[in-house]
């Protein structure tokens, strides 16, 4: 194949899952967004790069955010939200801390390929993303991009769908999207 090649099937394969993924889900994901104090989030390697890119436009939409395992990071409590990404939907580092937030009165959103595992079950709301991922699909692997790929492409692009539901939802101007970005490129 070409690289030009690549990228249409690629880009196909992404447009394939987003038109698989609930718009009301993510609506429900936008209103705990918007409604939290405090929304923390957390994801395991290229997904927890995912997040980070989240993380960076929730704070630029003015909410108050977090990723965890920063050190200033503050104690979840029962107005805030803990959002995982958990593509396989087990992972031990994710099942621990949806726990802890639970424990602490949070809400959780879990988003993930495989809705029915035990630790999406735990959640308040579960944004599937009908993608494969690393672990529970590699000998079902349909995808052309390798691994959890699909589901890390998946992600991003249902964060910008996401992000643009809640710059609506919160009446937020280009202006004040802008004013919140750094200043120390």
């Amino acid at each position: 194949m070409t690289p030009h090649q690549i990228i249409a099937q690629a880009t196909d394969e992404l447009a394939g899952v987003a038109a698989r993924i609930d718009a009301d889900e993510i609506a429900r994901a936008a209103e705990l967004i918007a409604s939290a104090g405090h929304v923390m989030l957390y994801g395991c390697g290229r997904e927890g790069l995912q997040m980070q890119g989240l993380a960076m436009r929730l704070h630029h939409l003015g909410l108050n955010v977090s990723m965890q395992g920063d050190m200033a990071a503050p104690p979840l409590g029962p107005k805030d939200l803990f959002v995982a990404s958990a593509g396989p939907g087990e992972l031990s580092t994710v099942t621990a801390l949806v726990g802890q937030a639970r424990a602490a009165g949070a809400k959780v959103l879990i988003l993930t390929a495989q809705p029915s595992s035990a630790t999406p079950r735990l959640a308040d709301l579960t944004l599937t993303i009908p993608a494969q991922t690393m672990t529970g699909d590699r000998q079902l692997a349909t995808s052309l991009l390798p691994l959890g790929s699909l589901f890390e492409g998946a992600l991003f692009v249902l964060f910008e769908a996401l992000i643009l539901n809640l710059i609506e939802r919160l009446k937020v101007t280009p202006e004040s999207l802008s004013a919140r970005h750094t200043n120390m490129e």
